[in-house]
This record gives structure tokens, sequence and C-alpha cells, in this order.
């Protein structure tokens, strides 16, 4: 099944994955900490008008919960690590046209929360990127040119 990104169905998926998925659990043991990826319209989807987010409860390698929301509210959760992007960016990040580690050095993935904890644990946070390209998944309608 292919999954339509952004859903809650990709979500979940993506939750599936990351429970079951030995490798992640492995390289994410010492993780702590949940994450928030809040995604940006630039014009690459005709639907997306306004930044829509996701939230994951990561912990220890496996993922407690998790949230999708359409429009980010304003008691939305405060996340350890919030990821603010494009669709764009995401697309190619998620495509492995955009490695995510550049994509954080050069401003294009924007990270809010603890750098130093990030820096040690580029493992968990590339291995996260690996479980995001395994969900199947039908990129959004395209918009106009970016």
């Amino acid at each position: 099944m292919v999954f339509p990104f952004p859903s809650l169905a990709w979500l979940d998926a993506l939750v599936e994955i990351l429970n079951s998925d030995e490798r992640y659990g492995q390289v994410a043991k010492n993780w702590e900490g949940d994450i928030c990826v809040a995604i940006d319209p630039d014009g690459s989807s005709k639907d997306q008008v306004e930044t829509i987010a996701y939230y994951l409860d990561l912990w220890h390698g496996s993922c407690r919960d998790a949230s999708f929301f359409e429009s980010i509210p304003d008691d939305g959760p405060e996340a350890t690590f919030t990821f603010q992007t494009t669709m764009g960016n995401i697309l190619k990040i998620f495509s492995g046209e955009l490695d995510p580690i550049q994509a954080m050095l050069t401003r294009r993935l924007k990270v809010v929360g603890n750098m130093a904890y990030l820096l040690r644990n580029i493992p968990t946070v590339l291995d996260f990127i690996r479980c995001c390209r395994l969900v199947p998944t039908e990129p959004p309608s395209p918009g106009k040119a970016a």
C-alpha cells in the first residue's frame, strides 16, 4: 500500500516501521526525546496552504505516540526537538536528494533543541530518516513552480 504524504496514514505507517525495525531499535536505544517536524508550504503541493506538523514521542528505539496536525494549534506539542523545513525540502530529504545533515548545516532544515545532543546522536537521526524512506509514499500533488 502507498500512503499519501502528508497524512495520518503515512504517519501511522512510519510508527509501525519504527516500532518493528530492529536496526532502528538498536541504533536509537539511547535516544530520549520527542520531535516535532513542521512543514511549511512552498508551492510544491497544491493542497498545502499552511504549516502542517508531525509529532513523534521517540524513546529508547520506539515510538510511544504520534500525532498529525493539518495546522499547528496554539497549544500544539512542545517537543525536545523541532525540525522545520518546506514541503519541497522534506520531500528531497525523504527521496535521498538532500542529505539531512547538510540540510541542517545549510538551514534548509532548521532545528530547535539541544544541538550538542543531536550531534552526538547523528546515527539515530540518520536511521530515523532511513525509516521515513521505507514508508511507501505518494508525494503530494504538485503545485506551482517554487
